[in-house]
């Protein structure tokens, strides 16, 4: 029997079919919808409509728990973000843990149809946690996602969760879990709760009490606290207080409907920074994102057009902007010519890191001491910061693509004394304190700020900083994009293709239009063909696919699968040694490469694959 929470059969023809597609049977088999009328009346809705694929599309396959946890749409069913899914997921989490307390966070999202929102799976989390006696931290209101892996380093919880989806669209929304190192969770922990969810689906009558939960004495609000001790630690980050004080540079921000304004205000106070204009019509936070078609600084001029406006009307040079849970930063300069120029998330990783460097340089008179500092970055994003390593002295590393990875790599390096200044993205995050150990936006805006008054005063910009970077270490110059593809089919298909590419197995292609190759890594196999034993170093995951592909003339070129998105993602760069400042040539270059790529490689037309909308 398909029964509500009130004990409601719910009758219809496709009662049986419900029942094989639901994974949560009770001992009584029974199957149990989230105590949540709304999401009890979609499904009913479904059922009345005879809508077997929309049922299908919910019921027949669970969220995988990947990218550091759960991210899909909000609505009914094991594959959608749901209530009954959240407490199903944090059981797991629960008996994962080690002994100790939690912090839960969450931003504004809210799904009306189905009564979802990040607040109310919050008070679900903590709900689950203190049935079984664990002390909760649930932030009061809401919460920028940094906020979370900051908080279970400053009080030392067993973990943290932060529900969001980040810069999803907004009927999505995500589960993001963070273990006691404050870095998110990586295998073994993200494939133990994967697994032992499929193995305990029954939710604990108490999981449901959040009620009662909420009146517990485990329960407590870190709120002011952590919005204290946050900008108090970023402030170790803040080398020019005078100049931040008298900069007549005029800065606008903002959050894009999210949860950012607060506390990028904040920051800016924390650094003596005079506060950003702060884009009226996206500064509180609204689930339904109404001015964007995406919520995702990313994304360029689309997002920041009423920014652009703001900044005309008041004259500023500069505008910062966060992604909804305020994790992301995108920083773009007016230029000269009355243009905007959108600085690439590889662009704002050179100034962070020469800013960063510059900033410990200042303060460390030993000439040993460089030799304990390291900065990281992602394997798809540009290899600047090598370049500059190369010179400077410190260290440089790059990990599997995100956060999760640098996090824990950042994590390792703190626990043995090191000094990790740095780490960032190509999708415009950005690490500059190791208080917390993932990208965060809200620091980075205010760290951001100060580079630009420094620069200021010394009649430089952004722009002409960046290419003095490029003059001293060598251009880099890199071209990201992706194509749409709901099709895992094709998706094995081209890269199967690219792995057997002369018609025998594991053979990779040698060229690739005029570009000669050579080297190929396999991060989905775990091929290397620079490796001595041919086996990657990177560790390998095969739920991902991930190709890297160096060429003889300096250029490399990634193609990727996107954890969280139906996206094939490509990332190329040329990287030119100092002294060779032909820009013009180096861009056509890598234009024509990148053209071959798509042509040979994606074959778009052949695949049928969407090209990233304009």
């Amino acid at each position: 029997m398909l029964v509500s929470h009130s004990g409601e059969q719910i009758s219809s023809v496709l009662h049986t079919l419900i029942l094989d597609l639901f994974l949560c049977k009770t001992t009584r088999g029974h199957v149990f919808l989230p105590q949540n009328p709304k999401t009890v009346s979609m499904v009913q809705e479904l059922v009345k409509e005879g809508a077997v694929e929309a049922l299908k599309k919910c019921f027949s396959s669970r969220m995988e728990f990947g990218t550091a946890g759960l991210r899909a749409a909000m609505g009914p069913g094991t594959s959608c973000m749901n209530d009954l899914t959240i407490i199903q997921t944090t059981q797991v989490v629960l008996i994962t843990l080690r002994s100790g307390g939690v912090v839960i966070g969450y931003d504004a999202r809210a799904h009306p149809p189905s009564g979802g929102s990040s607040k109310r799976f919050a008070s679900l989390a903590a709900a689950v946690f203190i049935s079984r006696g664990v002390p909760v931290h649930l932030f009061s209101d809401i919460t920028p996602t940094p906020f979370v892996p900051f908080t279970v380093l400053h009080l030392g919880l067993c973990a943290g969760i932060m529900v969001t989806a980040s810069h999803n669209p907004k009927q999505d929304n995500g589960y993001k879990v963070y273990w006691e190192n404050g870095a998110q969770i990586v295998s073994p922990h993200d494939k133990g709760i994967s697994q032992s969810i499929e193995e305990n689906l029954e939710p604990w009558p108490e999981s449901w009490s959040t009620e009662e939960a909420l009146k517990s004495p485990l329960l407590k609000d870190p709120y002011q606290d952590i919005h204290t001790q946050y900008f108090k630690a970023i402030q170790k980050h803040c080398h020019h207080r005078d100049i931040n004080k008298s900069s007549k540079v005029k800065i606008v921000h903002t959050s894009v409907h999210g949860v950012g304004h607060t506390f990028v205000q904040s920051a800016f106070k924390a650094f003596d920074l005079h506060p950003p204009y702060a884009v009226e019509e996206q500064k509180d936070p609204d689930p339904e994102f109404p001015t964007v078609k995406y919520p995702n600084p990313e994304e360029g001029e689309g997002v920041l057009t009423l920014s652009f406006a703001l900044a005309e009307r008041e004259g500023a040079t500069v505008v910062l902007a966060n992604d909804p849970d305020a994790d992301r930063l995108a920083v773009a300069e007016k230029q000269e010519s009355g243009q905007w120029r959108v600085f690439s998330g590889n662009e704002l990783g050179a100034l962070l890191g020469w800013w960063m460097f510059r900033c410990w340089e200042k303060l460390n008179s030993d000439a040993a001491a460089v030799k304990n500092v390291y900065m990281l970055s992602s394997t798809v994003s540009s290899k600047i910061l090598r370049g500059i390593a190369l010179k400077e002295g410190f260290h440089f590393e790059e990990t599997l693509t995100g956060f999760k990875w640098m996090g824990n790599r950042a994590r390792d390096l703190l626990d043995q004394g090191k000094t990790v200044l740095f780490a960032f993205e190509e999708a415009i995050g950005y690490m500059c304190s190791s208080s917390v150990l993932d990208k965060d936006g809200v620091s980075a805006a205010a760290i951001a700020g100060e580079m630009i008054s420094y620069l200021a005063t010394k009649s430089s910009s952004l722009s002409q900083q960046l290419t003095a970077i490029y003059e001293e270490y060598g251009y880099h110059i890199s071209k990201n994009s992706y194509f749409i593809c709901h099709d895992q089919d094709v998706i094995h298909s081209l890269f199967d293709r690219l792995r057997n590419y002369s018609g025998q197995k594991d053979s990779y292609p040698t060229e690739c239009g005029r570009f000669s190759i050579s080297a190929v890594r396999d991060l989905t196999t775990g091929y290397d063909s620079n490796q001595p034993s041919n086996k990657a170093v990177l560790p390998t995951s095969r739920s991902s696919q991930m190709i890297t592909f160096t060429f003889s003339n300096g250029g490399v070129a990634t193609m990727r699968t996107s954890g969280t998105e139906p996206k094939i993602k490509y990332y190329t760069e040329l990287c030119a040694a100092p002294g060779n400042s032909n820009v013009t040539h180096l861009k056509k270059e890598l234009d024509d490469l990148v053209d071959a790529i798509v042509d040979n490689f994606f074959e778009p037309e052949k695949n049928k694959l969407q090209p990233k909308p304009e």
